[in-house]
C-alpha cells in the first residue's frame, strides 16, 4: 500500500469545473489512490488568467480575489491540474496584487501552489506501486505556460514512463503552442485553427491513440479539433489517462 502523505487542496479551476470535470475528478482519484488525501477550497472561482493575459488587470484582480481569500483559508500545497492556471496563480499573482489590499494572501498562496504532475512525480514510487497499465501508443503536449514558465517538462514524461505497456512517442512539436492562448483563439480563430492542425498532422503521422496533454486550454483546443475532424486519436487529461491505467 503508498505511504500516507500530508492532505493537499486540489484546486480544479474554473476551466476545469466547467469544461472538464471528469478530469479533475481523475487528479483527485489518482493522488487518492497514491496516498495523497485531498482537500476541497470552498469559494473558489477563477485565478484571473484571461482578463490579465488581455492587460485587463482591475478585472483579473476583481475575479481572482475570490479565490485568493479561499484558498487563504487553506492549509498545506495548493494541487492544480492546469499548468497555465498553476502559472498564473505562482508567478503572477505577485504582480496582480502588488500594493493591494490582498498582496500578503496573494504571495502566501502563490508560493504553495504546485501544478498536479510535478506534486504526483514526487511521489512517483506510490505510483508505480500500484502497476498503472494502459496499452497503446501516446503522444505528449507541453503547455506553453507550464513548459516556459514552471520550467516543467520532464515530471509528466516520467509518469508516463511508470505506465506498463504503454510507448510514449515524442512529437517533433511537441514544446510548440497549441494555438489556444485563451482569448488569442477568439481574436484570431483562423490562426489558431491553423496552428492547432499543423500539430495535429504530426499526431496523425505518428499513429498514436491518444494525444495527452497536462493542461485543460491545449486540451480544449487540441480535443476539440480531433473531434471536429473526425480523428480516432483520443485527447487525454493526464490525470485521466492515469486513472484508466490504474483501473486495468
Amino acid at each position: 500500500m503508498p505511504s500516507r502523505h500530508s492532505p493537499v487542496t486540489l484546486f480544479g479551476t474554473c476551466l476545469g469545473s466547467i469544461v472538464a470535470p471528469t478530469a479533475v475528478a481523475d487528479a483527485r482519484g489518482v493522488l487518492e489512490a497514491c496516498g495523497c488525501p485531498c482537500g476541497e477550497a470552498r469559494g473558489t472561482t477563477c485565478c484571473g488568467q484571461p482578463a490579465f493575459n488581455s492587460g485587463f488587470d482591475e478585472d483579473a484582480r476583481r475575479v481572482a480575489r475570490t479565490t485568493v481569500r479561499a484558498l487563504a483559508r487553506t492549509d498545506g500545497p495548493i494541487v492544480v491540474p492546469s499548468g497555465s492556471c498553476a502559472a498564473m496563480m505562482r508567478l503572477h499573482w505577485r504582480e496582480l496584487f502588488h500594493g493591494d489590499r490582498d498582496e500578503e494572501a496573494a504571495r502566501a498562496v502563490a508560493t504553495r501552489v504546485v501544478e498536479w504532475s510535478s506534486y504526483l512525480a514526487g511521489r512517483i514510487d506510490a505510483l508505480t506501486a500500484l502497476a498503472p497499465r494502459w496499452p497503446g501508443r501516446v503522444a505528449y503536449h507541453d503547455s506553453c505556460h507550464m513548459l516556459r514558465e514552471l520550467r516543467v517538462r520532464d515530471e509528466p514524461r516520467a509518469l508516463l514512463a511508470a505506465v506498463d505497456g504503454l510507448e510514449l512517442v515524442e512529437l517533433p512539436s511537441a514544446d510548440r503552442c497549441c494555438g489556444f492562448g485563451g482569448t488569442f483563439s477568439v481574436r484570431y480563430p483562423d490562426v489558431s485553427v491553423a496552428m492547432a492542425d499543423t500539430k495535429l498532422a504530426e499526431v496523425a503521422a505518428s499513429s498514436v491513440d491518444a494525444l495527452v496533454s497536462a493542461d485543460g486550454g491545449c486540451l480544449l483546443q487540441l480535443g476539440g479539433r480531433l473531434s471536429r475532424t473526425g480523428s480516432p486519436v483520443r485527447g487525454l487529461h493526464l490525470a485521466t489517462l492515469l486513472a484508466e491505467a490504474l483501473r486495468r
